[in-house]
């Protein structure tokens, strides 16, 4: 139901637009969530944004450099990417939890119904 694409091969300083798009399920009603996860190294968060799309929330090393957005009419998730880093390099993943009810923001991978395949972002320096 969810498919991440966009990742690839940029050097440092470049950028990357990462989409997710949702199929089977009206985005506009989740809270959809980037996570991303490096080898060796535990998933982490990255960025989340509410329904209604009005706000958003960025981890502290992406805060600045990357960007979430979504548009409901393509039932699509973006993070833009830019000044990209070599430590931002990993395997990025979106995730949704459907529902009206709730809070604004989950940060936490386990408050995420739904998961996407993930899409690789290998950043050289």
């Amino acid at each position: 139901q969810l498919q991440a694409s966009g990742g690839g091969l940029v050097q440092a300083g470049g950028s990357l637009r990462l989409s997710c798009a949702v199929s089977g399920r009206t985005v506009s009603n989740s809270v959809v969530g980037w996570f991303r996860q490096a080898p060796g190294k535990e998933r982490e968060f990255v960025s989340t944004i509410s329904r209604s799309g009005g706000g958003t929330f960025y981890a502290d090393p992406v805060k600045g450099r990357f960007a979430i957005s979504r548009d409901n009419a393509k039932n699509t998730v973006y993070l833009q990417m830019n000044n990209l880093k070599p430590e931002d390099a990993a395997v990025y993943y979106c995730a949704a939890r459907f529902g009206i009810a709730g809070r604004s923001f989950y940060y936490s991978s386990h408050d995420y119904d739904y998961w996407g395949q993930g899409t690789q972002v290998t950043v050289s320096s």
